[in-house]
Order: structure tokens, then sequence, then C-alpha cells
């Protein structure tokens, strides 16, 4: 009995010096931020602007497909987008403009302006406004739990995510970084964990030293249809084109050069 309590003793001890190496997932505020930050980088243009072209695809089960083009232009040093609609032709003209916390959508048809959020559905796709933004991981979230797993020909670490401020659009996610600190996939989740969306970036494009997700993937996994028996998820295919960093004048982002170019 003597010998056993002392083997027990000993385990108890071994377990207790090994349990922060085997059991914890903790990881302090520094380094969360340290991870994210390196994320945030890659597609983070400050110092720059950028401009893009746009072509979100959405794909609704039994109901068809509709395409959206856009121009988008950005500078994430000031925290503003425009975007401005090229296709189809009933929504041509309409244009976003974003300043920090404020969003606005401007119709050309009434000529009016209207507060939106960035929470909002982007032309009821899959795609939120904010999505449009710069990538502020470090800021708006912590790292709560950690694995790593193979994601396609990808080797990953997976972080779960907490938000840290009420201003973002789910306030828990799950995150894979390859190894080149690139996001190649997000699940984000609603407070009470029930899963909202899974986004994919398969492809991106190098510019100089930042990079450009020019393929993206969105699956609501909440709304869609059952077809031929099985159920099938609404998509969002994002598509950028003629990416740019070249230096945009100040007015393009401005009201005064929606209402311009929507003429």
């Amino acid at each position: 009995m003597k010998l056993n309590l002392n083997i027990f003793t000993l385990f108890t001890s071994v377990l207790l010096i090994l349990s922060p190496l085997i059991f914890s997932n903790e990881f302090s505020p520094e380094e969360s931020r340290r991870i994210l930050f390196r994320v945030d980088k890659l597609v983070s243009y400050e110092g720059m602007d950028f401009s893009g072209e746009y072509t979100i695809t959405d794909f609704r089960p039994g109901q068809g497909t509709s395409r959206t083009k856009t121009t988008m232009f950005r500078r994430d040093s000031e925290d503003t987008f425009t975007i401005i609609i090229m296709e189809p032709i009933s929504d041509k003209g309409k244009g976003y403009l974003r300043r920090e916390d404020k969003m606005w959508l401007y119709d050309p048809v009434p000529r009016r302006f209207t507060v939106i959020s960035a929470r909002d559905r982007f032309q009821s796709s899959n795609v939120r406004n904010s999505d449009f933004t710069k990538s502020t991981l470090a800021e708006d979230y912590r790292i709560v739990g950690h694995t790593m797993g193979q994601l396609g020909s990808y080797q990953t670490d997976i972080y779960d995510l907490e938000a840290v401020t009420d201003n973002v659009s789910f306030p828990k996610m799950k995150i894979w970084i390859d190894q080149n600190n690139l996001v190649r996939k997000f699940e984000d989740y609603s407070l009470s964990g029930r899963h909202m969306r899974t986004t994919a970036i398969p492809l991106y494009t190098r510019v100089a030293e930042s990079y450009v997700p020019s393929q993206i993937v969105i699956q609501d996994e909440l709304r869609g249809k059952e077809v031929n028996g099985s159920f099938e998820h609404q998509r969002t295919i994002i598509s950028v084109e003629k990416a740019s960093f070249m230096k945009l004048p100040d007015m393009v982002f401005t009201r005064a050069y929606i209402e311009r170019v929507s003429r």
C-alpha cells in the first residue's frame, strides 16, 4: 500500500510539472497580439493605397446565380474604403463609403446616402461589409485555443479566437494559418457557439511584400435549400483582379466622388 501511495504521489508530482505543457492552451495578451499581428500585416496595406476590381458571384440553390462587379479603393492608414458598383445595370452607380466606424450607401436613383452597418450583408450576398476592411485580428480578438492540422496541402496552425470588442461581425472565430502566416480558412461563430459562416481563401497574389486574396469562397452555414435530396448551402465567390498599390487622389474617399461617378 505504501509503494502504491509513493507511485501515486510521484505520478501526481510529474503530472503537475508537465500539465502546463500538456493541457495549457492559454496565450498571454502580448503573445496573442504578436501572432495575429503577423497575419494582419501581410494583408493590410499601411502607407499604401489599394485598388482592384472585385467580381462577386452569389450561388443560391434552387434560385440561380447572380453576379456583381465592383471597383474597390482602400486606404488603410485612414481606415477608409470606397466601392463603386459597375454591374448589374440595375445597381450600376451605387456606391459604398466607409470612414473609420461609419458607413454609407449611395443610391443614384433618389440621389441619397443611407447610413448602414459594417455587419450588413453586401448586396444581399454572403459577404459582410466588414469583409472589405483591412485585417484587424490583433485589435479585435484574442487567442483562446490552439491546435495544428492539415488543410488540403497546407500544414496549418488552428487558432480559436474570442472578440475583445463589440465592433466585430462575429464574436467567435476559428482560423487556419499556413506556414507563411496567411489565413487559408475562417469559421465564424455566434456568441452561443453556433457556426454561421465558413470562408476559404485558396488563392493569394503577392505584390511586393504584401498579399492580396485573389479568390475567396464564403459559405453560409445557415442558409440554403434541399436540391435533389441533399442540402446545398448558399455560397459566394469573390475574385479580385487588377490589384494595384498606386497612390489615389484624396477625393476618391469622399461622398462627392461617389456622387460624381454615379451619374
